[in-house]
């Protein structure tokens, strides 16, 4: 993990750390059966498709092809990005006060990297007025790269003049904090947001 006193940059991964995204929260309304809805998530539209889009691949070619392959659940398939803000459960609000709380402190800077489809990330940009305090949102919708892709990190590097030695990375997906720490990036893998004020603590990234 990054020395304490070097840390000038905190970068935070989205949903699951300060939005609440959620699939199930549309299925279960589409779906009478837990069991199928289970079965949709892990043969149909599964997280490893999903991630495609988060890549840039377009909502409406992956729908299509999908509904191709499973006709039977085309009506499913389509409410996936069509009625996809049902997906979206708000704010975590403990999160975002820490956000609140590194924004209000001077001296480090602020930026997110998400997994996320270009065409439905504007939406999460309207709804949700605490992204204005980052100095900086890498999309990976609009990179045509995904985390943990090694060159999504460097992209964020680069382009913000971020030294990876002086920066922490927050993210709920382990797999993701090891793709930062593998590009030489601190990461703290996302328990919750009381866990994460302690290890923001600990690395004297946060004031008590």
């Amino acid at each position: 993990m990054t020395k304490a006193k070097t840390i000038e940059t905190v970068l935070f991964d989205l949903g699951g750390v300060l939005i609440d995204w959620n699939p199930e929260y549309l299925f279960r309304e589409v779906f009478d059966d837990e069991e199928e809805m289970r079965y949709f998530f892990e043969e149909v539209c599964t997280s490893q498709w999903n991630l495609q889009q988060d890549a840039g691949r377009p909502l409406a070619e992956a729908t299509e092809e999908k509904a191709r392959e499973f006709p039977e659940y085309e009506t499913a398939i389509r409410a996936y990005y069509g009625r996809w803000e049902e997906m979206l459960g708000g704010p975590i609000e403990d999160s975002v006060r820490l956000l609140e709380r590194l924004h209000a402190q001077n001296g480090r800077r602020l930026y997110a990297l998400t997994n996320w489809s270009h065409e439905t990330f504007p939406i999460a940009w309207e709804r949700y007025d605490f992204l204005r305090l980052f100095q900086g949102i890498v999309v990976s919708g609009q990179e045509k790269l995904a985390k943990p892709d090694p060159r999504i990190y460097h992209t964020l590097l680069e382009r913000y003049q971020v030294r990876a030695e002086t920066a922490v990375f927050i993210d709920d997906i382990e797999a993701n904090v090891e793709g930062a720490q593998a590009v030489g990036i601190g990461a703290i893998h996302f328990q919750g947001a009381a866990r994460l004020e302690e290890d923001l603590r600990e690395l004297g990234v946060l004031e008590r």
